[in-house]
């Protein structure tokens, strides 16, 4: 693809490139389809429930019966609703969490683009989809949607600068913002991946990025003990599995984006499992990182919002800080104490 992306363009190339297109578009549907199964499989066995069985052989269609529901459930728009911005809104929510999924890289050839910005890319384009939901709670004129939405500001918005400084000494590390350059320089076995050196960014990113997926135990914007259902209470149909697809598409990117910063990418973890191909790799880390967001959904409770803030504010945001100034000083004095231990 990235080839393709460096010729003139012709029909030939815009039908392949358009080919793969609707390619990662399925894939990650279907991602999106058995996620949920597999979450509430998964938090069932967790918590000692059965969970789907009925639909399908062990439940399997179960998610697809639930999108099927959702799809020809008649679509309602409140009588006093901002007609264009509340039909706008899941729209803007989820195209820009499909658009993110094109820098990442899968192996060091299985990739939509090789982007020199492509994490400053995924961080602009992410940024858009808070707009969507603000602009759904608003535009529902209901006071429980605009407060869901509006905690969904100060969350996202909270929770964004501290996920941003948390990789920037993956930045100045690996000096460059290319994830698959960032994923390459992480090759020889797992003590070379990032989460070691920058550990203390690693899990500010994870907890920043539970929080920006407004999942458990940081779903306030939606939190249905409170606010109904927070800022899409008057969506129904379509519209709002549009705002769930956009949920469940922002897990499969933040999981193939802290792959790819954090743990080696498609890299083996040890040199002697290299024969085993870079996809396969992939493949398992993102399956952890899905799997542990189940597991805390599972076993955290909801914290308060007053909480959820401080958090962010009090805790994250410097320990992110924090690690770019232990970045620096060892970059800056790492190279002369190497020198000086050698002599």
């Amino acid at each position: 693809m990235v080839e393709l992306l460096q010729q003139q363009l012709t029909w030939t190339n815009f039908a392949i490139l358009f080919a793969w297109g609707v390619v990662m578009l399925l894939v990650i549907l279907g991602f999106v389809t058995y996620a949920i199964y597999f979450e509430r499989k998964v938090i069932g066995w967790m918590q000692l429930r059965i969970g789907p069985n009925r639909t399908g052989p062990l439940g399997l269609l179960q998610s697809v019966a639930d999108v099927t529901k959702l799809l020809i459930k008649e679509d309602t728009i409140p009588r006093k609703a901002e007609r264009e911005l509340f039909i706008l809104a899941p729209v803007i929510t989820f195209i820009p969490s499909f658009a993110v999924c094109a820098v990442i890289p899968f192996t060091d050839k299985l990739m939509s683009t090789n982007m020199n910005v492509g994490l400053l890319y995924y961080v602009a384009l992410s940024g858009i989809s808070t707009i969507g939901i603000v602009l759904g709670g608003w535009a529902s004129n209901n006071k429980y949607a605009l407060l869901g939405g509006m905690r969904s500001a100060a969350q996202m918005i909270s929770y964004e600068i501290p996920l941003v400084i948390s990789v920037i000494g993956v930045i100045m590390t690996s000096g460059s913002l290319n994830l698959n350059v960032i994923a390459q320089q992480q090759a020889g076995g797992f003590w070379h991946w990032n989460f070691l050196p920058q550990i203390i960014g690693f899990v500010v990113f994870v907890i920043a990025g539970v929080s920006e997926l407004n999942r458990t135990p940081f779903d306030l914007p939606e939190a249905e003990s409170e606010l109904v259902a927070g800022y899409h209470v008057e969506y129904s149909g379509f519209r709002f599995a549009f705002f769930m697809l956009a949920e469940y598409v922002y897990v499969f990117a933040i999981a193939g984006l802290t792959t790819t910063l954090f743990l080696g990418g498609w890299h083996a973890p040890f040199p002697f499992l290299d024969f085993i191909p870079g996809i396969v790799w992939f493949v398992l880390k993102f399956a952890a990182i899905v799997f542990f967001l189940f597991w805390i959904r599972a076993t955290l409770p909801r914290i308060r919002v007053d909480q959820l803030m401080g958090l962010g504010w009090k805790v994250l945001l410097p320990l992110a800080l924090v690690n770019i100034f232990v970045t620096a000083i060892y970059m800056s004095i790492g190279p002369m104490l190497s020198v000086y231990f050698y002599k």
